[in-house]
């Protein structure tokens, strides 16, 4: 079986965005609810700052990015690797 790259990255990028974003904008209702996690990005996607809706949608846009590159690598490499 072969994994179709586009499904895949697409899933991946919706994913982690979706969850950057959620993370950032709960962040914004509860300021002590995921500080470490949005941390953790801030140190990974350069220009992510927590703090506003503005930043939330800039770590959403990285991550969207991040998460779509890394499922199409993921993809590509379980299609290498698999028995046809």
């Amino acid at each position: 079986m072969k994994l179709n790259p586009k499904a895949l990255a697409l899933t991946c990028g919706i994913l982690w965005g979706g969850a950057v974003l959620m993370v950032a904008l709960l962040n914004q209702l509860w300021p002590s609810y995921g500080g470490a996690f949005l941390g953790m990005v801030s140190s990974i996607y350069p220009g992510f700052t927590p703090g506003g809706i503005g930043a939330a949608i800039v770590g959403a846009l990285y991550a969207l990015l991040d998460g779509a590159v890394g499922g199409l690598v993921v993809a590509w490499l379980y299609n290498r690797f698999s028995p046809a």
